[in-house]
């Protein structure tokens, strides 16, 4: 599923959402390389995508067969809300959920591929740790924790996206390293299969895929 199909499906899944959510989601897959997030997903997976948003990538996975259940978590009010409204226009087969609700109160899984998609960086310095080895736990033996941020580096790239979730979130982020993700992985037992960096725009972006051991 190229992401100009997925922009398609978007524009379409999220017509009864605001203008803004609409606009967004239409627009993400030209910023966030969705299609590369998916290859990382084994098809048919049971899947928690933690911080979904208005639950794009769990759509996406959806539709071209890599999601086959699963459930997208977020704080957002709004954002779930337009979730909801976007599975029930895409009428897929997945069975898919989204719910409200802090790192507190996740489903437990286990789950064959946990995501943590642009969402660190929102998360407080002092309880990052915590909320990477949260999602790390639903993750079964020998499941996938895939993980993207946006680069630290260049600094001109990391002051856009700065600048973007600025306007956009109303937010200072945090950006986390990814040698100190790759560390903490480690440590709970993940090994990385997977790396890739690249750049949408003036975006650049991180990627991480870790498998749990047995």
């Amino acid at each position: 599923m190229t992401d100009a199909k997925i922009a398609r499906m978007a524009f379409l899944a999220y017509r009864n959402a605001s203008p803004a959510f609409r606009g967004l989601q239409t627009l993400r897959p030209s910023i966030c390389p969705i299609e590369r997030l998916l290859r990382h997903i084994p098809p048919g997976s049971h899947a928690l995508d933690v911080g979904c948003g208005a639950g794009l990538l769990l759509l996406a996975g959806a539709s071209s067969g890599r999601v086959a259940s699963g459930c997208g978590v977020d704080i957002s009010e709004p954002a779930v809300a337009a979730a909801r409204k976007a599975l029930a226009e895409l009428a897929t087969r997945s069975r898919l959920e989204f719910r409200c609700a802090s790192w507190l109160a996740w489903p437990e899984g286990p789950f064959d591929v946990v995501t943590l998609i642009d969402v660190m960086h929102h998360v407080p310095p002092g309880e990052q740790r915590v909320f990477f080895a949260a999602a790390a736990a639903r993750v079964r033996p020998e499941g996938i924790l895939l993980y993207k941020d946006m680069c630290a580096r260049p600094w001109w790239k990391a002051s856009a996206n700065r600048l973007h979730d600025l306007v956009l979130a109303r937010q200072w982020i945090h950006y986390v390293p990814l040698a100190e993700i790759r560390r903490w992985a480690t440590e709970l037992g993940f090994n990385v299969v997977g790396e890739e960096k690249y750049s949408r725009l003036w975006y650049g972006h991180e990627l991480l895929a870790m498998q749990r051991a047995r």
